[in-house]
Protein backbone atom coordinates (compact mmCIF):
# COMPACT_ATOMS: atom_id res chain seq x y z
CA UNK A 1 0.00 0.00 0.00
CA UNK A 2 1.41 3.35 -0.99
CA UNK A 3 1.04 6.47 1.16
CA UNK A 4 1.44 10.02 -0.11
CA UNK A 5 3.01 12.49 2.30
CA UNK A 6 3.59 16.20 1.98
CA UNK A 7 6.96 16.99 3.53
CA UNK A 8 8.29 20.44 4.39
CA UNK A 9 11.90 20.89 5.37
CA UNK A 10 13.25 24.09 6.87
CA UNK A 11 16.18 25.19 8.98
CA UNK A 12 14.78 28.24 10.73
CA UNK A 13 16.08 28.09 14.29
CA UNK A 14 13.36 27.63 16.90
CA UNK A 15 13.94 29.77 19.98
CA UNK A 16 11.65 29.97 22.97
CA UNK A 17 11.65 33.50 24.43
CA UNK A 18 10.88 32.27 27.94
CA UNK A 19 13.75 29.77 27.90
CA UNK A 20 16.07 32.43 26.46
CA UNK A 21 15.23 34.71 29.36
CA UNK A 22 15.90 31.93 31.85
CA UNK A 23 19.29 31.35 30.20
CA UNK A 24 20.06 35.07 30.35
CA UNK A 25 19.06 35.14 34.01
CA UNK A 26 21.69 32.52 34.76
CA UNK A 27 19.40 29.59 35.54
CA UNK A 28 20.84 26.09 35.19
CA UNK A 29 19.04 23.68 32.85
CA UNK A 30 17.42 21.86 35.79
CA UNK A 31 16.27 25.11 37.41
CA UNK A 32 14.89 26.31 34.09
CA UNK A 33 12.95 23.05 33.71
CA UNK A 34 11.43 23.56 37.17
CA UNK A 35 10.33 27.07 36.27
CA UNK A 36 8.78 25.84 33.02
CA UNK A 37 6.93 23.05 34.81
CA UNK A 38 5.61 25.48 37.44
CA UNK A 39 4.45 27.69 34.58
CA UNK A 40 2.26 24.90 33.25
CA UNK A 41 4.12 24.21 30.01
CA UNK A 42 3.73 20.43 30.38
CA UNK A 43 -0.06 20.66 30.42
CA UNK A 44 -0.06 23.27 27.67
CA UNK A 45 2.10 21.20 25.32
CA UNK A 46 1.16 17.76 26.63
CA UNK A 47 4.86 16.98 27.04
CA UNK A 48 6.61 14.68 29.48
CA UNK A 49 9.33 15.82 31.89
CA UNK A 50 11.92 14.02 29.76
CA UNK A 51 10.85 15.84 26.61
CA UNK A 52 10.86 19.17 28.48
CA UNK A 53 14.38 18.51 29.78
CA UNK A 54 15.59 17.57 26.30
CA UNK A 55 14.00 20.67 24.77
CA UNK A 56 15.51 22.95 27.41
CA UNK A 57 18.98 21.46 26.94
CA UNK A 58 18.66 21.88 23.17
CA UNK A 59 17.61 25.52 23.57
CA UNK A 60 20.50 26.21 25.94
CA UNK A 61 22.99 24.73 23.45
CA UNK A 62 21.60 26.97 20.72
CA UNK A 63 21.91 30.08 22.90
CA UNK A 64 25.47 29.19 23.87
CA UNK A 65 26.41 28.83 20.22
CA UNK A 66 24.75 32.17 19.46
CA UNK A 67 26.57 33.97 22.24
CA UNK A 68 29.85 34.65 20.44
CA UNK A 69 27.90 36.37 17.65
CA UNK A 70 25.86 38.35 20.16
CA UNK A 71 29.15 39.88 21.29
CA UNK A 72 29.26 41.45 17.80
CA UNK A 73 25.61 42.02 16.85
CA UNK A 74 26.40 43.46 13.42
CA UNK A 75 27.81 40.07 12.42
CA UNK A 76 24.58 38.43 13.49
CA UNK A 77 22.50 40.87 11.47
CA UNK A 78 24.67 40.78 8.37
CA UNK A 79 24.21 37.08 7.82
CA UNK A 80 20.88 35.35 8.09
CA UNK A 81 22.85 32.15 7.57
CA UNK A 82 25.71 31.77 9.95
CA UNK A 83 28.15 29.08 10.92
CA UNK A 84 28.50 28.22 14.58
CA UNK A 85 31.24 25.62 14.66
CA UNK A 86 34.65 27.29 14.20
CA UNK A 87 36.19 24.10 12.75
CA UNK A 88 33.34 23.27 10.37
CA UNK A 89 34.02 23.04 6.65
CA UNK A 90 31.74 23.24 3.63
CA UNK A 91 30.82 19.58 3.96
CA UNK A 92 29.82 19.49 7.61
CA UNK A 93 29.01 23.10 8.56
CA UNK A 94 26.05 23.66 10.85
CA UNK A 95 23.86 26.43 9.46
CA UNK A 96 21.04 28.26 11.21
CA UNK A 97 18.52 30.79 10.03
CA UNK A 98 17.21 33.48 12.37
CA UNK A 99 14.57 35.92 11.09
CA UNK A 100 15.39 39.65 11.55
CA UNK A 101 12.70 40.24 14.18
CA UNK A 102 14.04 37.31 16.23
CA UNK A 103 17.60 38.62 15.84
CA UNK A 104 16.47 41.98 17.23
CA UNK A 105 14.88 40.23 20.21
CA UNK A 106 18.03 38.19 20.89
CA UNK A 107 20.26 41.28 20.78
CA UNK A 108 18.00 43.53 22.85
CA UNK A 109 17.48 40.97 25.59
CA UNK A 110 21.15 39.98 25.66
CA UNK A 111 22.18 43.60 26.24
CA UNK A 112 19.34 44.42 28.62
CA UNK A 113 20.41 44.85 32.25
CA UNK A 114 18.95 45.04 35.73
CA UNK A 115 18.73 48.54 37.20
CA UNK A 116 19.70 47.18 40.62
CA UNK A 117 22.87 45.70 39.13
CA UNK A 118 23.99 48.71 37.12
CA UNK A 119 23.33 50.92 40.15
CA UNK A 120 26.02 48.94 42.03
CA UNK A 121 28.73 49.36 39.37
CA UNK A 122 27.82 52.75 37.87
CA UNK A 123 30.81 55.08 37.80
CA UNK A 124 33.29 52.36 38.75
CA UNK A 125 36.21 51.39 36.56
CA UNK A 126 35.22 48.51 34.27
CA UNK A 127 38.24 46.48 35.30
CA UNK A 128 39.16 43.03 36.60
CA UNK A 129 39.12 44.43 40.12
CA UNK A 130 35.49 45.47 39.83
CA UNK A 131 34.60 42.14 38.22
CA UNK A 132 36.07 40.31 41.22
CA UNK A 133 33.50 42.06 43.43
CA UNK A 134 30.55 40.71 41.45
CA UNK A 135 30.06 37.90 43.98
CA UNK A 136 29.11 40.54 46.55
CA UNK A 137 26.92 42.38 44.03
CA UNK A 138 25.13 39.13 43.21
CA UNK A 139 24.45 38.45 46.89
CA UNK A 140 23.26 42.00 47.50
CA UNK A 141 20.95 42.25 44.47
CA UNK A 142 19.74 38.65 44.27
CA UNK A 143 20.83 38.46 40.63
CA UNK A 144 22.70 35.29 39.69
CA UNK A 145 26.46 35.61 39.37
CA UNK A 146 26.32 34.40 35.76
CA UNK A 147 23.87 37.17 34.87
CA UNK A 148 25.98 39.75 36.72
CA UNK A 149 29.04 38.70 34.72
CA UNK A 150 27.16 38.88 31.43
CA UNK A 151 25.91 42.37 32.19
CA UNK A 152 29.33 43.56 33.35
CA UNK A 153 31.05 42.10 30.29
CA UNK A 154 28.49 43.83 28.06
CA UNK A 155 29.23 47.18 29.71
CA UNK A 156 32.95 46.65 29.25
CA UNK A 157 32.58 45.50 25.64
CA UNK A 158 30.50 48.53 24.64
CA UNK A 159 32.90 50.86 26.47
CA UNK A 160 35.94 49.47 24.65
CA UNK A 161 34.31 49.71 21.23
CA UNK A 162 33.04 53.28 21.48
CA UNK A 163 35.58 55.06 23.69
CA UNK A 164 37.87 55.94 20.77
CA UNK A 165 35.22 56.49 18.08
CA UNK A 166 34.42 59.83 16.52
CA UNK A 167 30.83 60.96 16.43
CA UNK A 168 27.83 60.99 18.78
CA UNK A 169 28.09 58.42 21.55
CA UNK A 170 24.47 57.25 21.40
CA UNK A 171 24.57 56.84 17.63
CA UNK A 172 27.86 54.92 17.77
CA UNK A 173 26.37 52.48 20.27
CA UNK A 174 23.19 52.13 18.25
CA UNK A 175 25.08 51.41 15.02
CA UNK A 176 27.70 49.02 16.40
CA UNK A 177 25.42 47.07 18.74
CA UNK A 178 22.06 47.47 16.97
CA UNK A 179 20.31 48.48 20.19
CA UNK A 180 16.96 50.30 20.36
CA UNK A 181 17.17 54.01 21.10
CA UNK A 182 16.45 53.99 24.84
CA UNK A 183 18.80 51.10 25.55
CA UNK A 184 21.53 52.82 23.51
CA UNK A 185 21.03 55.97 25.61
CA UNK A 186 21.28 53.96 28.81
CA UNK A 187 24.55 52.42 27.61
CA UNK A 188 25.81 55.89 26.69
CA UNK A 189 25.19 56.94 30.30
CA UNK A 190 27.08 53.88 31.59
CA UNK A 191 30.04 54.59 29.27
CA UNK A 192 30.03 58.28 30.21
CA UNK A 193 29.99 57.54 33.94
CA UNK A 194 32.75 54.93 33.63
CA UNK A 195 34.92 57.32 31.64
CA UNK A 196 34.55 60.22 34.07
CA UNK A 197 34.39 58.04 37.21
CA UNK A 198 31.49 59.92 38.82
CA UNK A 199 30.93 58.97 42.45
CA UNK A 200 27.52 57.30 42.83
CA UNK A 201 28.02 54.97 45.78
CA UNK A 202 28.04 57.37 48.74
CA UNK A 203 25.20 56.91 51.21
CA UNK A 204 23.72 60.33 50.43
CA UNK A 205 23.29 59.25 46.82
CA UNK A 206 21.63 55.90 47.51
CA UNK A 207 18.15 57.37 46.99
CA UNK A 208 18.97 58.13 43.35
CA UNK A 209 18.03 55.53 40.74
CA UNK A 210 19.98 54.57 37.64
CA UNK A 211 17.43 56.42 35.53
CA UNK A 212 18.07 59.59 37.58
CA UNK A 213 21.77 59.32 36.77
CA UNK A 214 21.10 58.37 33.15
CA UNK A 215 18.97 61.49 32.70
CA UNK A 216 21.73 63.66 34.14
CA UNK A 217 24.31 61.92 31.93
CA UNK A 218 22.22 62.84 28.92
CA UNK A 219 22.20 66.48 30.01
CA UNK A 220 25.97 66.51 30.50
CA UNK A 221 26.65 64.74 27.19
CA UNK A 222 24.39 67.08 25.23
CA UNK A 223 25.68 70.28 26.80
CA UNK A 224 29.08 69.96 28.47
CA UNK A 225 31.08 67.65 26.21
CA UNK A 226 33.22 68.48 23.20
CA UNK A 227 30.47 67.15 20.99
CA UNK A 228 28.07 69.77 22.29
CA UNK A 229 30.02 72.44 20.41
CA UNK A 230 32.01 70.55 17.73
CA UNK A 231 30.62 67.48 16.01
CA UNK A 232 33.92 66.42 14.44
CA UNK A 233 35.96 66.10 17.62
CA UNK A 234 37.47 62.80 18.73
CA UNK A 235 35.79 61.16 21.76
CA UNK A 236 33.37 64.03 21.53
CA UNK A 237 30.59 62.69 23.74
CA UNK A 238 32.80 60.93 26.30
CA UNK A 239 35.08 63.75 27.47
CA UNK A 240 33.95 66.99 29.09
CA UNK A 241 34.88 70.19 27.26
CA UNK A 242 38.04 71.32 29.09
CA UNK A 243 37.84 74.84 27.64
CA UNK A 244 34.31 75.20 29.01
CA UNK A 245 35.38 73.87 32.41
CA UNK A 246 38.17 76.45 32.46
CA UNK A 247 35.72 79.23 31.61
CA UNK A 248 33.50 78.21 34.52
CA UNK A 249 36.07 79.71 36.87
CA UNK A 250 35.02 83.14 35.59
CA UNK A 251 31.63 82.68 37.26
CA UNK A 252 33.23 83.17 40.67
CA UNK A 253 32.75 86.90 40.23
CA UNK A 254 29.10 86.29 41.17
CA UNK A 255 30.17 85.44 44.74
CA UNK A 256 33.51 87.23 45.16
CA UNK A 257 32.20 90.66 44.12
CA UNK A 258 30.09 91.71 47.10
CA UNK A 259 28.13 94.33 45.16
CA UNK A 260 27.33 91.84 42.44
CA UNK A 261 26.27 89.23 45.01
CA UNK A 262 23.98 91.71 46.77
CA UNK A 263 22.52 92.91 43.47
CA UNK A 264 21.88 89.33 42.34
CA UNK A 265 20.15 88.53 45.63
CA UNK A 266 17.99 91.63 45.35
CA UNK A 267 16.85 90.81 41.83
CA UNK A 268 16.02 87.19 42.69
CA UNK A 269 14.16 88.05 45.89
CA UNK A 270 12.15 90.77 44.18
CA UNK A 271 11.06 88.24 41.55
CA UNK A 272 10.19 85.59 44.16
CA UNK A 273 8.36 87.71 46.74
CA UNK A 274 4.74 86.61 47.11
CA UNK A 275 5.15 83.56 44.87
CA UNK A 276 6.20 80.91 47.41
CA UNK A 277 5.59 79.86 51.01
CA UNK A 278 9.31 79.50 51.66
CA UNK A 279 10.33 82.98 50.56
CA UNK A 280 11.92 83.83 53.93
CA UNK A 281 14.09 80.72 53.74
CA UNK A 282 15.06 81.51 50.13
CA UNK A 283 16.07 85.04 51.08
CA UNK A 284 18.00 83.92 54.19
CA UNK A 285 19.91 81.18 52.36
CA UNK A 286 20.51 82.91 49.03
CA UNK A 287 24.18 83.63 49.53
CA UNK A 288 25.01 80.14 50.82
CA UNK A 289 23.14 78.49 47.97
CA UNK A 290 24.73 80.76 45.39
CA UNK A 291 28.21 80.12 46.77
CA UNK A 292 27.51 76.40 46.64
CA UNK A 293 26.45 76.39 42.98
CA UNK A 294 29.19 78.74 41.80
CA UNK A 295 31.92 76.90 43.71
CA UNK A 296 30.83 73.63 42.12
CA UNK A 297 31.31 75.31 38.72
CA UNK A 298 34.70 76.77 39.57
CA UNK A 299 36.12 73.43 40.75
CA UNK A 300 35.03 71.26 37.81
CA UNK A 301 38.36 71.81 36.08
CA UNK A 302 39.76 69.30 38.62
CA UNK A 303 39.15 65.60 37.96
CA UNK A 304 38.38 64.85 41.61
CA UNK A 305 35.70 67.54 41.72
CA UNK A 306 34.17 66.18 38.53
CA UNK A 307 33.88 62.80 40.28
CA UNK A 308 32.18 64.50 43.25
CA UNK A 309 29.72 66.44 41.07
CA UNK A 310 26.57 64.63 42.24
CA UNK A 311 27.50 64.49 45.91
CA UNK A 312 28.25 68.24 45.74
CA UNK A 313 24.81 68.98 44.24
CA UNK A 314 23.18 67.04 47.07
CA UNK A 315 25.23 68.57 49.87
CA UNK A 316 25.44 72.16 48.62
CA UNK A 317 21.92 72.61 47.30
CA UNK A 318 19.45 69.73 47.58
CA UNK A 319 19.90 68.98 51.30
CA UNK A 320 19.62 72.65 52.43
CA UNK A 321 16.44 73.03 50.37
CA UNK A 322 14.99 69.81 51.73
CA UNK A 323 15.68 70.88 55.30
CA UNK A 324 13.69 74.08 54.65
CA UNK A 325 10.79 72.08 53.17
CA UNK A 326 11.07 73.39 49.61
CA UNK A 327 8.82 71.65 47.10
CA UNK A 328 9.98 70.75 43.58
CA UNK A 329 7.92 73.71 42.36
CA UNK A 330 9.82 75.99 44.76
CA UNK A 331 13.16 74.66 43.49
CA UNK A 332 12.15 75.18 39.88
CA UNK A 333 10.94 78.71 40.60
CA UNK A 334 14.10 79.62 42.49
CA UNK A 335 16.52 78.24 39.90
CA UNK A 336 14.61 79.90 37.05
CA UNK A 337 14.87 83.37 38.61
CA UNK A 338 18.38 82.72 39.92
CA UNK A 339 19.53 81.91 36.38
CA UNK A 340 17.63 84.67 34.58
CA UNK A 341 18.50 87.44 37.03
CA UNK A 342 22.24 87.02 36.46
CA UNK A 343 21.77 88.20 32.87
CA UNK A 344 20.43 91.53 34.14
CA UNK A 345 23.49 92.30 36.28
CA UNK A 346 25.33 95.29 34.83
CA UNK A 347 28.91 94.12 35.25
CA UNK A 348 28.38 90.41 34.62
CA UNK A 349 29.73 89.47 31.18
CA UNK A 350 29.81 85.66 31.10
CA UNK A 351 26.30 85.07 29.83
CA UNK A 352 26.93 82.17 27.43
CA UNK A 353 28.94 80.19 29.98
CA UNK A 354 26.35 80.89 32.67
CA UNK A 355 23.48 79.70 30.45
CA UNK A 356 25.38 76.54 29.45
CA UNK A 357 26.22 75.78 33.07
CA UNK A 358 22.91 76.55 34.74
CA UNK A 359 20.81 74.79 32.11
CA UNK A 360 22.38 71.48 33.09
CA UNK A 361 22.47 72.27 36.81
CA UNK A 362 18.77 73.14 36.88
CA UNK A 363 17.77 70.01 34.94
CA UNK A 364 19.89 67.71 37.12
CA UNK A 365 18.74 69.21 40.41
CA UNK A 366 15.07 69.01 39.44
CA UNK A 367 15.55 65.34 38.47
CA UNK A 368 17.42 64.58 41.70
CA UNK A 369 15.04 66.48 43.98
CA UNK A 370 12.86 63.65 45.31
CA UNK A 371 12.66 61.33 48.31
Amino acid sequence: MSVELDVFVGNTTIMDKEVYQLWLNGYTVNDAVKVRIEGGVMEECEASAEVLLSDTMDQYRTFQMCERLLHHPAKLANQLLFQFHPQANLANQLLFQIPPDRQAMLIERYYAFDDSFVREVLGKKLSKGTKKDLDDVSTKTGITLKSCRRQFDNFKRVFKVVEELKGPLVENIRQHFLLPDQLARDYAAIVFFANNRFETGKKKLHYLTFQDFAFCAGQLINNWTLGAVDNIMDDMDVDLDKEFLQELKDLKILITDKDLLDQHKSLVCTALRGKTNVFNEMEANFKNLSRGLVNIAAKLINAKDVRDFFIDLVEKFIEPCRSDKWTSIDVNLYLTHYTNSAHILDTFKHHAVWTRYMGVIKSCILRMYHD
